[in-house]
């Protein structure tokens, strides 16, 4: 009986033994459940936190790739197509700083409920903090600059086209003078000819009572225009001929030619054509 008693005795022991091991390993469990789930929420945590780090840093990246596109185009020559560049850039720089305004903003907010090394992250947001604001300032400085040049842009502009309006006067009148010059030139070197017969020059009231252009109603359509400079003989067509206008001896010379008919040679142009523009010879 008293073999039986504690053989009894173990097999309840055992019973209670078994039962509290279960227990204290569904405790274990669900303590290690519970640290898998915090560990869990704080590796989402900092993947957020760096994440959102990280694409505040890529922002920074873009903002100095648009300012160095801006400040080349700005020292180009200004043209329509430069103009469109910097305008483009200097937008997405706006846009770029108030989504980086924005994430900075929301990890100031994190700052306040999270667990993971507030000192670390603290000291982080005010480094971006600090690269935010010295960007502003640039962005500021640039801005300024565009709209000086804008300003120089617009005076240089009006002082282009006042000095287009003088080069156009100034063409305006020099074709002008060269249309003047060149009328008074071509009129310095134009004289009038004409040879005919006695009966012909009169019709035409060349010559009256024996006297050659005693009036200025004659035909002066009669006569034929030439430039002086270049005209240096006149065939006359006839066997005899007069010369019934002035011009200064030694500044021509009355020749046939092998038919027996009169050809004037003018030797001295300038001379010739001094005393009067206009030749009258009488042929038969």
């Amino acid at each position: 009986m008293k073999k039986l008693f504690f053989l009894a005795l173990s097999v309840v022991a055992l019973a209670s033994c078994d039962k509290m091991n279960k227990e204290s390993a569904d405790d274990t469990n669900r303590e290690r459940d519970s640290l898998m789930q915090v560990i869990s929420q704080k590796d989402e945590e900092l993947n957020e936190i760096v994440s959102c780090i990280n694409e505040v840093q890529e922002g920074f990246a873009r903002i100095n790739e648009a300012e160095g596109r801006v400040t080349i185009a700005n020292g180009n020559r200004e043209s329509a197509s430069t103009r469109g560049i910097i305008q483009e850039n200097m937008q997405f720089i706006q846009e770029a700083m108030k989504q980086n305004r924005e994430l900075i903003a929301q990890l100031q907010e994190r700052l306040k409920t999270t667990t993971f090394n507030a000192k670390a992250l603290e000291k982080t947001i005010a480094n971006l903090q600090a690269q935010l604001e010295s960007q502003n300032q640039r962005i500021q400085e640039l801005e300024a600059s565009l709209a000086e040049k804008d300003i120089i842009i617009a005076e240089q502009g009006d002082q282009i086209d006042n000095l287009n309006e003088n080069v156009t006067t100034l063409t305006e009148e020099n074709r002008q003078k060269t249309e003047t010059v060149a009328a008074q030139d071509k009129d310095l070197h134009t004289a009038w000819f004409v040879f005919g017969t006695k009966a012909e020059l009169k019709e035409q009231k060349i010559l009256q009572k024996g006297d050659v252009l005693k009036t200025n109603d004659f035909n002066k359509d009669y006569f034929t225009q030439v430039d002086i400079r270049t005209m240096k003989e006149i065939k006359l067509y006839s066997k005899s001929a007069e010369m019934l206008t002035t011009h200064p001896k030694g500044t021509y010379t009355l020749q046939k030619d092998q038919k027996g008919e009169y050809v004037l040679h003018i030797t001295d142009a300038q001379k010739f054509w001094s005393v009067s523009k206009y030749l009258v010879i009488k042929v038969k």
